[in-house]
């Protein structure tokens, strides 16, 4: 069985890892979303890809659920004690070789995609990472600061405000341009079944989904979906200051509407939500009511079952 599934952040990282779990005989591909990707002091940052890789690797911190275990921040405070502006993104000292060698392959002339399999090479995580695109895609935030209104990156807002200055909308910029990267299409036309994990709709996937001919290839395919809201609240994260910046009501309700039925124009052809929400509908959608907390990886893999039974059905 040929699984593709679209991912970023912690919560999809772990859900992969479930999957595996699930079907360790499938081979995945996993297309990562770029959006959150900044460029600070010299160094080209990719942490949704980072964290597929660590995670599915077993190189990640599991408390924190991004950056390396065994971890030290001795480069960080020294660029504290320096005053540097852009200090409040901390790089791990391990992680910082990682960036090192992406930096070195850029600049030489490789593109994302092969700099990614590269990393991969090290961490073998046991899927296909592959970024959205080898352009330069970036999220920003428009919002009010310092008296006025400013267009921030998104991690700047997320990590340095913490999702708390209300957005009054989010842009992938360069995405209009972009190209789906090498393998990415051709992944999604092998598939037997599309998954998105429960990674944040609008920064995650939805960036994912921004870059042209991604959403449009998806809907030949059967696409089932996992909640990332149980209980009108996000499992992690501030996915919630993401919906409401574009409209959509923080509920598992609002998030499978937002996707939309694949018969109707939007993605879906299945939606699991947990069984908090049991009662939600999706017009032209089969929905699930299912356990949606990643308690350990029993429970993950336990979810990514009932996705691919999902599918099956």
């Amino acid at each position: 069985m040929k699984v593709v599934a679209l991912a970023g952040g912690v919560g999809g990282a772990r859900f992969l890892r479930g999957l595996q779990a699930a079907a360790p005989d499938a081979e995945l591909t996993v297309v990562v979303n770029t959006g959150d990707d900044i460029t600070l002091y010299g160094l080209r940052i990719c942490p949704d890809l980072d964290t597929v890789m660590y995670t599915l690797g077993g190189g990640i911190d599991e408390e924190r659920g991004w950056g390396r275990q065994d971890e030290t921040f001795h480069a960080r405070e020294e660029l504290q004690a320096y005053d540097v502006p852009t200090a409040w993104f901390g790089l791990g000292d391990r992680d910082l070789a990682t960036h090192l060698v992406r930096r070195q392959m850029l600049d030489a002339g490789f593109p994302l995609s092969q700099v990614t399999q590269a990393l991969c090479a090290r961490w073998q995580p046991g899927a296909t990472l592959l970024p959205m695109s080898d352009e330069r895609v970036e999220t920003h935030v428009r919002v009010t600061l310092d008296g006025g209104e400013r267009v921030i990156h998104f991690q700047e807002w997320w990590i340095k405000h913490r999702a708390a200055l209300p957005a009054k909308a989010i842009v992938s910029v360069g995405a209009e341009q972009a190209t789906p990267a090498p393998g990415v299409l051709e992944a999604i036309a092998a598939a037997d079944v599309v998954v998105l994990p429960p990674s944040n709709p609008v920064v995650s996937i939805g960036s994912v989904l921004q870059v042209p001919g991604i959403a449009e290839a998806l809907r030949s395919k059967t696409v089932v979906g996992l909640s990332p809201i149980v209980g009108g609240a996000p499992v992690r994260g501030m996915a919630d200051a993401c919906l409401t910046a574009i409209g959509v009501e923080t509920s598992a309700e609002a998030v499978g509407r937002h996707y939309g039925a694949r018969s109707e124009g939007g993605l879906l052809d299945g939606w699991l939500v947990d069984t908090a929400d049991a009662g939600v509908t999706v017009p032209g959608v089969q929905v699930r009511a299912v356990p949606l907390l990643m308690t350990d990886l029993d429970a993950t893999a336990a979810m990514a079952r009932d996705a691919l039974d999902l599918a099956g059905a």
